[in-house]
């Protein structure tokens, strides 16, 4: 038997064999090339290939994970469009000289490089986003599809057609995936419903292959330092202490053996809560809602007997385009979604791009401070016409089902006086074009300090506040969420935190506006009674907390 040490990035036990997956890498061979537009074009074409790759990829892994974690894979079809990564080749192609695979190389790791020695460890894990689309743009121009420059690919084409493209494995039983670095596209090829567990020796909890771990609900381990020697072996992980165990003895097995029945056991429990209500000990009511992405989650939402969608973040629908969507597209989303929650409220929350959501159509200029610069709401009162054709399509849909719109990043009361009167604008624009739409309630979220501080007074203005308590503990405790290096600051138990959740609860209710969390914290059970005894009308959390948190809310007493 022998411990290896590594970092959790996801929590849980698994016992299997362990399944070494050792990722062949395309050989690049450096050729001086006469026609550098050909090369150019067989790099574009490469480059679209890779685009219907990514794309599958997501239709792959929102059967997995969900839509708002399947999106991930937008993030690497934003970096082939990139001019860092487009402009790099063709510089290095027209300068010189070179064949498409080495000036793919070149750009992917002086790309990668320049993330890699960043200070902040969320842009430091995209060094390993870059590697891969490098790779697999190398691995398409390598490969015997992609040889002839007037090839038109086809979706069959992009999938899997290469040794090294991250080809689909056929995991025959359940294994603990084992591997130097492993990507997200590696990840959603393998047969996930076999994946016991996920070993990496590189790798962080930032990483989009941590995201995909998290969001399959397996335990994943990263900084671990073993290798091939390790396949077939049996083995354990536990990713609660950050531990992998090879070759357990007797006593060790049997140990965690009783460990993953009492976890199996926990499952079932939860299993079981799906049609009980939201009701704490002493009888008082809690809605229970669901934060969503797409459809998906929606219908996962309904599946686990949530009281409604209490967030849908609209922006994944402006990500997902190369272009603003049209009012009739939006339309046509939200209204598939009113409909398939059957009659239960959607709280369409209104477009929130900036800081780490760009779309290059935007426009948007580079901020030193990204998080605390031009996003959300900020942008939708200076572009009204973008914020006035999603507030018609929302309206529109509204005809359909119980819809409720919500606006990010609020700080003053002129902004919402702003809002209220774009929203009267389009409702009379839909009465004079002769369309229907329902009732609409309007709320804020909670997300700012100075939200918290003038909360009585927003109160009078809106139907809900949904506090956002990501964004207001970063704010809050003046601490960059996505830096580790602040860990160990970063406390979302803070008390300034909590106090302020209370007086938001406490002023929402006295100007006659229910209140909600929908952020992160809203998921931690270890609050849940504590939020209901602040008085807390509903609690929004991913689909797949829901269950943990009706449990924490069912053994609650709410005085």
């Amino acid at each position: 038997m022998k411990e290896f040490l590594g970092k959790t990035v996801s929590s849980g036990i698994a016992i299997g064999r362990i399944l070494f997956f050792a990722k062949e890498k395309s050989v690049v061979t450096h050729k001086i090339i006469t026609d550098c537009q050909a090369e150019t074009d067989r790099f574009n074409e490469a480059r679209e290939c890779a685009k219907k790759q990514f794309d599958e990829l997501k239709r792959k892994a929102s059967a997995v994970v969900g839509d708002a974690d399947a999106r991930i894979f937008e993030a690497y079809e934003m970096i082939l469009d990139d001019g860092m990564f487009v402009g790099g080749v063709a510089d290095h192609i027209n300068s010189e000289h070179v064949n498409a695979e080495y000036a793919v190389k070149l750009t992917g790791d002086e790309l990668s490089l320049r993330f890699a020695q960043l200070e902040d460890e969320y842009f430091k894990a995209r060094a390993t986003d870059v590697k891969d689309i490098a790779d697999r743009v190398i691995s398409i121009l390598c490969s015997e599809k992609c040889e002839n420059s007037n090839k038109n690919f086809s979706d069959n084409d992009c999938i899997c057609n290469s040794k090294n493209d991250g080809k689909c494995i056929d995991i025959n039983e359940p294994v603990i995936v084992m591997a130097e670095e492993l990507t997200p596209a590696d990840t959603i090829n393998m047969n996930t419903e076999k994946m016991l567990s996920i070993v990496t020796k590189q790798g962080s909890s930032l990483s989009h292959t941590a995201i995909l771990a998290r969001a399959m609900n397996i335990p994943a381990l990263t900084g671990v330092d073993t290798d091939a020697s390790s396949d077939g072996k049996l083995a354990i992980v536990d990713g609660n202490n950050g531990k992998l165990i090879l070759e357990p003895n007797e006593e060790t097995l049997k140990e965690y053996q009783l460990l993953l029945e009492q976890e199996a056991a926990y499952s079932r429990q939860m299993e079981e809560l799906k049609n009980e209500e939201d009701i704490t000990s002493d009888g008082k009511k809690i809605m229970l809602c669901a934060n969503a992405g797409g459809i998906d989650d929606a219908i996962k939402a309904l599946e686990y007997g949530a009281s409604g969608i209490g967030l849908f973040r609209s922006e994944f629908i402006f990500l997902d385009k190369k272009d603003y969507p049209t009012e009739d597209e939006q339309y046509e989303i939200y209204k598939t979604v009113v409909c398939a929650m059957k009659g239960k409220p959607v709280v369409f929350r209104t477009l929130d791009i900036g800081a780490d959501k760009k779309a290059d159509y935007f426009n948007l200029e580079h901020e030193e401070n990204p998080a605390l610069g031009y996003r959300a709401i900020r942008i939708c009162l200076d572009r009204t016409d973008v914020f006035k054709t999603q507030l018609r399509a929302l309206y529109r849909a509204s005809a359909y089902g119980k819809i409720a719109v919500m606006f990010p990043m609020i700080i003053s009361l002129e902004e919402v006086l702003k809002i209220k009167a774009v929203c009267e604008e389009v409702k009379e624009s839909l009465k004079n074009d002769g369309i229907d739409y329902g009732d609409v309630e309007l709320g804020i979220m909670i997300e700012t300090p100075a939200a918290v501080m003038i909360s009585d007074i927003l109160a009078k203005e809106v139907d809900f506040f949904s506090i956002g308590t990501n964004d207001l503990t970063q704010y809050t405790l003046a601490i960059d969420r996505q830096n580790t290096r602040l860990d160990k600051h970063y406390n979302p138990h803070h008390e300034a935190l909590l106090r302020m959740i209370k007086l938001v609860i406490d002023n929402g209710h006295a100007g006659g506006c229910r209140v909600g969390i929908c952020g992160e914290l809203g998921a931690d059970t270890t609050l849940t009674e504590r939020f209901i005894q602040m008085g807390i009308d509903e609690l929004s959390v991913s689909p797949s907390h829901l269950l943990p948190v009706r449990k924490a809310i069912r053994e609650s007493i709410s005085r």
